[in-house]
């Protein structure tokens, strides 16, 4: 019998109270806003074992097309916990990587528009330079530049 395969990752899902924050900042990070709509009814609450739910979403995508964030904003029924400014040891999701051209000029306009460092950009080796930056709502992205051989 052949073995079922993966096909592709759709996307990453982050609960926000401020969609509109959310979308800037990820806009920002240079992802685009590919649709947003309201999601409810029987169908949706059987699939995420919520029972009754409405929920706000926006789907941010990255400009090859190849990934998505999902951003939800949950009307009903109301968020439960809230994990955005645990440490980067602690369990469960910890953040979404993005890889860009130049870090300094990315962690700059982040910076300007409100994000913060969380440590240091870093160099590793001769392979790349990394930093975590926290978005609104304590949303914790990573960015990482890609070295050329020298």
């Amino acid at each position: 019998m052949p073995k079922n395969k993966l096909l592709r990752m759709d996307n990453i899902g982050i609960v926000v109270e401020s969609l509109d924050e959310a979308i800037s900042f990820f806009e920002e990070v240079g992802l685009n806003l590919e649709g947003r709509a309201t999601v409810e009814g029987d169908w949706a609450g059987r699939v995420t074992g919520l029972e009754s739910q409405q929920v706000e979403i926006a789907m941010m995508v990255t400009p090859d097309g190849h990934s998505r964030i999902e951003l939800s904003r949950f009307l009903n029924p109301p968020t439960i916990s809230d994990h955005r400014t645990a440490p980067v040891n602690a369990l469960g999701y910890l953040r979404a990587m993005f890889t860009v051209e130049d870090i300094n000029e990315m962690v700059s306009r982040l910076t300007k528009n409100g994000a913060e460092l969380v440590g240091e950009v870093v160099q590793y080796q001769d392979s790349y330079r990394l930093c975590y930056i926290r978005g609104p709502e304590g949303i914790l992205i990573g960015l990482a530049e890609e070295l050329g051989n020298e």
